[in-house]
């Protein structure tokens, strides 16, 4: 209703304009194009429902009801669209178009700049990525400063992000978005994501590791059988331990530091004993650890 007369063609694009850094990843349209857009995505129920729905709401019938019954009738239910990108995971300037949208039948002219709402929601994935790649460079430049090994650096920004987001998709698509810079998760909603639309078989991975629930259910004075038992339940493999459940001064010094320093000793085949600490600022008590 809004576009000129003899319009047969709509060509936009997006872009970053601008923020935080310079450069951002390109991730996650893939997933959006599969999940909603790609296949038979219009049927006649969802015509009749979305115009009970309009009605409705604005009180007056404003759904294009002829172009998706066209549609419907013309590419069965395909929509005729063409979308162009930049390879995903593709790090980029800012103020570059990463996707462009144009519609393929001329009559579907109003269909390119009816899909932004849908499509802009890959600003939620491409800024997670952007996001881990500012916390790789980081980690980065001080293993550089303090380690030989660097191989270590895809797991030292483990992704625990699940049970802070609004929904199982948002977990499952940030997750997802994580692991593009690094590949420890605990996220396991990102798995199956990037199984199903990235065809990636194991995207990240993870090590047992207690939480505070764990460690205080043997109350106090059991603290040290706690972490006795975790080594004993997985002698093998890297383990990660919650240790400032009480006092983390004496979880370190007296607990793994002699109670358990024989124990620990002997798992010589243990590649990486990870002590989690939570109440306590780590800029002052890692270094002093």
């Amino acid at each position: 209703l809004q576009y000129p007369k003899g319009t047969t063609q709509v060509y936009s694009y997006f872009e970053s304009r601008g923020g935080k850094f310079s450069e951002t990843i390109f991730f996650g349209l893939q997933y959006i194009i599969k999940r909603y857009l790609a296949g038979q995505v219009i049927t006649l129920k969802k015509i009749e429902s979305a115009k009970e729905m309009m009605r409705k709401h604005f009180g007056r019938d404003l759904i294009n009801e002829e172009g998706w019954r066209y549609i419907l009738q013309k590419h069965d239910g395909h929509l005729p669209i063409r979308i162009k990108a930049i390879p995903e995971g593709t790090v980029i300037p800012i103020r570059n178009v990463l996707f462009t949208v144009e519609n393929t039948d001329p009559k579907c002219y109003w269909l390119t700049s009816y899909l932004e709402t849908i499509l802009v929601q890959v600003w939620y994935p491409l800024t997670v990525a952007t996001n881990s790649l500012a916390f790789k460079k980081i980690i980065f430049q001080s293993l550089q400063e303090t380690s030989d090994d660097l191989s270590t650096l895809p797991f030292l920004m483990h992704d625990f992000g699940f049970r802070g987001v609004s929904s199982i998709e948002s977990a499952s698509i940030g997750g997802t978005a994580h692991l593009v810079c690094f590949k420890g998760t605990d996220t396991m909603a990102a798995l199956g994501l990037a199984k199903e639309f990235y065809n990636c078989d194991m995207a990240g991975f993870s090590i047992p590791a207690t939480e505070h629930s764990t460690i205080t259910v043997w109350q106090e004075a059991g603290e040290a059988d706690a972490y006795r038992n975790l080594l004993e339940q997985f002698p093998t493999g890297s383990v990660a331990c919650v240790s400032d459940s009480y006092n983390i001064w004496n979880a370190c010094e007296k607990i793994w530091g002699e109670t358990l320093h024989e124990l620990v000793s002997i798992c010589v085949f243990l590649p990486t004993l990870q002590l989690a600490l939570f109440y306590h600022s780590p800029r002052s008590l890692l270094v002093t650890v």
